[in-house]
C-alpha cells in the first residue's frame, strides 16, 4: 500500500485550483499555485541527487516558501526536518548531524547561524531563501525555476514525512519520527473536531516548525480546503486587524497569546467572526477562557492536548455544550490515554489520583530517530509516557496538573505550580503568571512567583501574598514574588520555566 501525504494538496489543486490556500501580506496565493510551487522545488531538489528517504532541514519562519519546500519534500519522498529559526550554530550544527540532513533550507534572516552550523556540521548544502546565497549556496529561486515536476514519490503510510526535534529541556533535543499516516490522521480528525466548513477562514500565526503549527493548522487547512492567513510572528494587533480583514473564524495558539487578545482593545474593531479558538502547548487558566470569551462574542475557545511524540493532538473538548472548563477533554478517534502511576498501574479517577499521562494509538511516533533506548524509555508496552500528571474525572475528561519536571516539593508536600497559577491569574490586576521552585536547604524546595501586573495598577507584593494566602493551604502558597514587565518565552509563546528557575533576579518577599 502507498499514500503519501501531499495529497491533501494534491486533490484541491486538481479539483478547484484557483481556491485560496494562503493569504501572506496583501497576496493571495491558490490551491494551484502552492502546487505549482511545490512540485517545481521537487524537481530542483532531484536534481540535486536527493533520493527518495533522505531528510531536508528547514530553518524558515512562516512564510510562503516554507510551505512550497514541505509539499516539495513530500512530493518527492524525502522526509523534513524542520528546526527553529533562531537556533545557535551550535544547535543547527547538532540537529544536522543528528538528523543526518543533506541539504539545509535557511532564511536570510538566519543566515549567519545557518552558515555557521551548516559548517560545523559539514556535508550539507545551504539553499537560502529572502536572498545573499553565497559561493557554494543555492538561491531558492533557482529551485522554483525548475520545471514542474509531476511527482507525489509511492511511499508508504508508515514512511517518516516529518521528524521533529523535541524542546530538550531534559538533555540533548530528539528527533520524533512521524509518519505521512500519522499526520494525515491527526490533520482530519482534528479539522473534523472543529467542524470547518465553507466559510472558515483560518489564523497561521503559530510557528510552522512547531508540531501545533504544522500538523493542527497548516496541514488541516489544506486537508479541509480552507483559506490560512500566514503571519510572521505573532502580535494581537496584527491579529485583531487580520480579523477583520479577512473575517478570520478560527485562531488557534497557545495561552500566552489568548492572555495577549484579552488585553488588547477591541474598541471599535470588527472581531465578530470568531466561532472557534483552539488552545493548545500548555494549560489555558480557567480565568483567561471566561475572560476572553466575554470580549470576543461569539468565540468559543476549546482546550486540547498533544506532544511532537503525538503529532499534535490527543485529546480535545469536542464543542461548548460537552466541553468542561479547565479540561484537555477525552481522546480523539482512535486514541486511548490512561494516568498510571510510579508501578504502571492505571490510577482510578478523581483529582486525588494524580499521575503520569500516557498515550496509545495511531498518532504515536516511530520512535526517536537513531535513538532506540530513549524510544524504549518512552514508548513501553504501546504506551507512550508523556512526562505530564494528571488525572481524568469519572466522565472520562483528563485534566493536566503540571509537567512531572515541574512539581514542586516543598516539605515533603507536592506543590503544582498550575493550582497556584490560577489563584494569581484570578486577581484582577494579574495579567501573567509562572510559579516555580527554587532549592532551599530546609524544605527541599520553596515556591516563587514571577507576575506581570497591568499597567498603572496599584497591586504590590503584600496584596498578592494576602490573594494567595486566602485560596491556598499554607504549604502552597508562594513565599516570595518577582514582579517583572515580561515573562520570557519560546518561538511558540510557551513560558521558559527553565529560564525563570536559573534567574538570579532578586524577589521580593511579603
Amino acid at each position: 500500500m502507498s499514500f503519501n501525504l501531499a495529497s491533501i494538496l494534491d486533490f484541491t489543486a486538481a479539483t478547484d485550483p484557483d481556491r485560496p490556500l494562503l493569504y501572506v501580506g496583501d497576496e493571495a496565493l491558490t490551491f494551484g499555485h502552492v502546487d505549482d510551487r511545490a512540485r517545481r522545488v521537487a524537481a530542483g531538489l532531484t536534481t540535486m541527487g536527493l533520493r527518495p528517504g533522505d531528510r531536508v532541514m528547514i530553518q524558515l519562519p512562516n512564510v510562503a516558501e516554507f510551505v512550497y519546500a514541505y509539499f516539495a519534500i513530500l512530493k518527492a519522498g524525502l522526509t523534513m526536518v524542520p528546526v527553529n529559526p533562531v537556533l545557535a550554530p551550535r544547535e543547527v550544527a547538532y540537529q544536522i548531524t543528528d538528523s543526518g540532513a543533506t541539504v539545509l533550507i535557511a532564511h536570510a534572516s538566519a543566515l549567519a547561524s545557518a552558515r555557521a552550523g551548516a559548517r560545523g556540521a559539514g556535508g550539507v548544502r545551504l539553499v537560502v531563501v529572502g536572498g545573499g546565497a553565497g559561493p557554494g549556496e543555492l538561491d531558492f529561486s533557482a529551485l522554483l525555476e525548475a520545471a514542474p515536476a509531476d511527482l507525489s514519490h509511492a511511499t508508504g503510510p508508515d514512511d517518516a514525512a516529518v521528524v521533529l526535534y523535541t524542546s530538550g529541556t531534559t538533555g540533548q533535543p530528539k528527533g520524533a519520527e512521524l509518519t505521512h499516516f500519522q499526520l494525515y490522521m491527526n490533520c482530519t480528525v482534528t479539522g473534523e473536531l472543529l467542524g470547518l466548513g465553507p466559510g472558515d477562514v483560518m489564523t497561521g500565526v503559530l510557528p510552522l516548525f512547531h508540531v501545533f503549527g504544522l500538523s493542527s493548522v497548516l496541514n488541516v487547512a489544506v486537508r479541509y480546503g480552507v483559506p490560512l492567513v500566514l503571519m510572521r510572528r505573532f502580535s494581537a494587533e496584527a491579529v485583531i486587524d487580520a480579523i477583520g480583514q479577512y473575517r478570520i473564524t478560527v485562531f488557534s495558539g497557545v495561552p500566552t497569546m489568548y492572555v495577549a487578545l484579552l488585553h488588547a482593545d477591541v474598541r471599535g474593531r470588527e472581531v465578530g467572526s470568531l466561532r472557534r479558538g483552539m488552545s493548545g502547548g500548555a494549560s489555558m487558566p480557567t480565568e483567561v477562557i471566561r475572560g476572553i470569551e466575554e470580549k470576543y462574542p461569539g468565540l468559543v475557545v476549546l482546550e486540547g492536548y498533544g506532544l511532537s511524540e503525538t503529532a499534535s493532538v490527543a485529546s480535545f473538548n469536542i464543542d461548548a455544550e460537552q466541553r468542561k472548563v479547565g479540561s484537555i477533554g477525552r481522546p480523539v478517534w482512535g486514541i486511548e490515554m490512561r494516568v498510571v502511576d510510579a508501578d504502571g498501574d492505571e490510577c482510578p479517577p478523581g483529582g486525588e489520583h494524580i499521575g503520569e499521562i500516557t498515550v496509545r494509538g495511531h498518532n504515536v511516533m516511530k520512535g526517536y530517530l537513531g535513538k532506540p533506548d530513549d524510544t524504549a524509555a518512552a514508548i513501553r508496552d504501546g504506551w507512550f509516557h508523556t512526562g505530564d500528571l494528571g488525572y481524568r474525572d469519572e466522565d472520562g475528561y483528563f485534566y493536566v496538573v503540571d509537567r512531572l519536571k515541574d512539581l514542586i516539593i516543598r516539605g515533603g508536600y507536592n506543590v503544582y505550580p498550575r493550582e497556584v497559577e490560577e489563584v494569581l491569574y484570578a486577581h484582577p490586576d494579574v495579567v501573567e503568571a509562572a510559579v516555580v521552585g527554587r532549592p532551599d536547604g530546609r524544605l527541599g524546595e520553596e515556591i516563587e512567583a514571577y507576575v506581570v501586573l497591568t499597567a498603572g495598577g496599584r497591586t504590590g507584593v503584600r496584596d498578592l501574598d494576602e490573594h494567595c494566602r486566602a485560596r491556598l493551604a499554607a504549604y502552597k502558597y508562594p513565599r516570595s514574588f518577582h514582579l517583572v514587565d515580561e515573562l520570557p518565552k519560546g518561538a511558540t509563546g510557551k513560558v521558559l520555566k527553565r529560564e525563570l528557575r536559573a534567574t538570579t533576579t532578586r524577589s521580593e518577599e511579603p
